[in-house]
């Protein structure tokens, strides 16, 4: 059952029949991890760029994010945690998208660029929600068969 993925002790034995494609999980895990890491490669850079935007504490919360990511990420990729995993992406996303892609307020290739980055982290937003759903034990359906007018 999907919605026992999240078992602490990893007792599931349907945990792998209930997971989205691995393959699937690892493209999307590669994306983030490659993100993840080059966020800690320029972390300096990305602190500057945070502490520009008005973001607080800036050199204790990029570092902190990007590390919450790559550890989201292996989270969704090996299926451990997913709804904690998947969570904080979505966390991770609705926090960092606005805040540092804000290209409504900018012109050129800036503009441009952040614009790029800011449709590309709404697609990865959108993926960790279908993985939210999916650890949640979501169907897609909604709660319609719950309302039937059945007694």
């Amino acid at each position: 059952m999907a919605a026992d993925t999240d078992s602490p002790d990893g007792s599931d034995a349907d945990r792998g029949r209930d997971a989205p494609s691995l393959l699937g999980r690892s493209l999307y895990g590669g994306v983030l991890a490659y993100m993840a890491v080059d966020g800690f490669k320029n972390n300096d850079k990305r602190v500057a760029v945070a502490e520009e935007k008005g973001v607080p504490m800036p050199d204790v919360l990029v570092p902190f994010v990007t590390g919450m990511l790559l550890v989201a990420n292996l989270g969704i990729v090996l299926w451990r945690l997913p709804r904690a995993a998947a969570g904080a992406v979505v966390v991770f996303f609705l926090g960092t998208t606005p805040a540092i892609h804000d290209f409504w307020t900018m012109e050129g290739k800036e503009r441009h660029g952040n614009k790029i980055n800011f449709v590309k982290n709404l697609a990865l937003l959108g993926g960790a929600l279908v993985f939210l759903d999916a650890a949640s034990g979501g169907d897609g359906e909604g709660d319609a068969a719950s309302e039937s007018d059945e007694p």
